[in-house]
């Protein structure tokens, strides 16, 4: 679609905390911007963070059920591509549709605070009923997803949803809405086992718990970019909690995240590389402590989307320990 026939000069059609050059400007027609905004395709670090806790759990079950000692499971490489491909497809469509549903229930707030408010629904460039049916789109396309596991993942699956359907709402009754989204994002350092062995054990559920505090340490970072308007409008957030202590809790936070993973890798026996893997992640983590400034909004933003780096990271040495 043309400008001359758009009545929203391109100036306005933009989100104010995406990068403009992004494919969705380049290869869309105009009328889908607000869609792809909804969803966050403009900004994929969403997608890739909520995929790593998946992409992880997969790679540590099947280092487990390639074990020469494993007598109860048939590994076979390409089912684990096939997982990791439907955990990438399903994470970009969750996430898109929890994007959705968060602008539908904070469309008022964003309004007020200004890093927001130039988002489709806040500045009117798209109603709620076309939100509502994006939204509904974006969840049929992650049931299609889900439905190709084993009946426990499926119903894994489903129960994550109360989750996400609260989360909006955290900001308004708790200073911890960064727990909130790490129940919901952490989610698939479950699915990844479960998807394998049609169950749960305790090497998943300390990487759920690890992949917990490691969301609230990102997302806090990432908050500090709103704390101003945040105050004013009456929005919590571990970013205001924690205040000028965030490095501390960052250290606790990341601490957590360390020890949980290091106890899953333990306990299922896999091989150096995936503990050397963890150690890289753990130097960039420190080094995300160190040199942070929570008054600076847009160090915040690139040290927010340096966590995709930690998590493919961790991936890449569980999957040397699987070669090895």
């Amino acid at each position: 679609m043309s400008a001359a026939r758009n009545p929203i000069p391109e100036s306005n059609a933009r989100v104010a905390d995406a990068p403009s050059g992004n494919w969705v400007y380049r290869v869309l027609p105009r009328a889908l911007w607000p869609h792809a905004q909804l969803a966050r395709w403009d900004r994929p670090i969403g997608w890739q963070l909520l995929m790593w806790p998946c992409f992880w759990s997969a790679a540590l079950a099947a280092n487990v059920a390639s074990s020469p000692t494993n007598v109860d499971t048939v590994w076979f490489p390409a089912l684990t591509l096939w997982h990791l491909f439907l955990f990438m497809t399903g994470a970009i469509a969750m996430r898109g549709a929890g994007c959705t549903w968060n602008d539908l229930v904070d469309h008022k707030i964003d309004a007020k605070v200004a890093r927001t408010r130039s988002r489709p629904l806040p500045s009117r460039r798209i109603s709620k009923g076309a939100a509502t049916a994006f939204l509904v789109i974006q969840a049929l396309v992650g049931l299609l997803v889900l439905i190709q596991f084993n009946w426990f993942s499926i119903l894994l699956g489903i129960a994550s949803l109360g989750i996400v359907a609260i989360y909006p709402f955290a900001k308004r009754f708790t200073d911890w809405p960064q727990f909130f989204l790490g129940l919901a994002f952490s989610w698939g350092a479950l699915m990844g086992w479960a998807a394998v062995f049609a169950e749960l054990a305790w090497p998943p559920l300390l990487l759920y718990a690890g992949a917990i505090a490691w969301t609230i340490g990102y997302d806090t970072i990432y908050a500090h970019q709103d704390k101003e308007d945040d105050a004013l409008v009456g929005v919590r957030s571990t970013a205001r909690l924690f205040g000028d202590n965030t490095k501390i809790w960052l250290v606790v936070f990341y601490g957590i995240f360390t020890a949980m993973a290091a106890a899953a890798f333990i306990l299922t026996s896999v091989s150096w590389p995936a503990f050397a893997g963890l150690a890289v992640a753990v130097i960039m983590l420190a080094w995300q402590i160190r040199v942070i400034d929570i008054d600076d909004a847009d160090q915040c933003l690139k040290l927010f989307k340096a966590n995709s780096h930690v998590g493919l990271i961790v991936f890449l040495g569980l999957c040397a320990a699987l070669l090895v």
